[in-house]
């Protein structure tokens, strides 16, 4: 487990995970980037876009006495339902029925973790039944959109539970002071996506250019 002094406050990693150009893949980076967009946490919360960088995150997840993640996973429920797993079965979820390499990424790192004696303390994982991830572009289903506000409900009742602090913001901020970059604010993506049949048929020009 990672180690930290008695008398300090430990350190807390809320970390979104997924590929927000597969539909409901995107769904832990786009509750974690609502979250900070609606709230402030003292210095010893961070919040990261993990996206699908898989061993790249294990320094950040080695600095953290508690670890909350948002995902999409596939718990063999009714698409679009939460599911909270706590500590010694969140590596075994996030080791099941794989939907993309991301997952097979980050159970490496919490093995890896482990391994050098540094995992976090405390593991939260907050995860949704996905509705459809085989559509390269596309935004996150409303099922699972609907979920996000939830999910972020249950990450902040954790913190309440751990002792963590945290304010609503006055205002929220503007998604293009997201976590995500300009590029990538849901609004624009959404917006910005070609006609269904053209995706379809050429794939997504936004992200490579079609043949020609």
């Amino acid at each position: 487990m990672s180690s930290t002094a008695n008398d300090a406050a430990p350190q807390i990693l809320i970390l979104g995970i997924g590929n927000i150009l597969w539909a409901d893949e995107g769904f832990g980076v786009r509750a974690v980037d609502r979250l900070h967009r609606e709230y402030l946490f003292p210095e010893t919360v961070h919040l990261l876009d993990g996206g699908t960088q898989g061993l790249y995150l294990l320094e950040h997840v080695q600095d953290a006495d508690i670890l909350i993640v948002f995902d999409a996973v596939d718990y063999g429920l009714p698409p679009g339902m939460l599911k909270l797993i706590r500590d010694a079965e969140v590596p075994r979820f996030m080791g099941a029925k794989k939907m993309s390499l991301h997952q097979a990424g980050f159970e490496e790192v919490l093995a890896t973790a482990d391994l050098t004696g540094r995992l976090p303390e405390r593991l939260v994982l907050i995860g949704v039944q996905p509705v459809e991830l085989d559509d390269y572009g596309g935004s996150l289903r409303e099922a699972v959109k609907a979920q996000i506000d939830p999910a972020i409900r249950i990450a902040l009742e954790c913190l309440d539970a751990f002792g963590i602090g945290y304010e609503r913001r006055t205002q929220p901020l503007p998604e293009t002071d997201g976590l995500s970059g300009r590029e990538l604010t849901m609004g624009d993506y959404e917006a910005s996506r070609p006609d269904a049949d053209e995706a379809w048929r050429h794939g997504d020009s936004r992200f490579f250019n079609p043949l020609v």
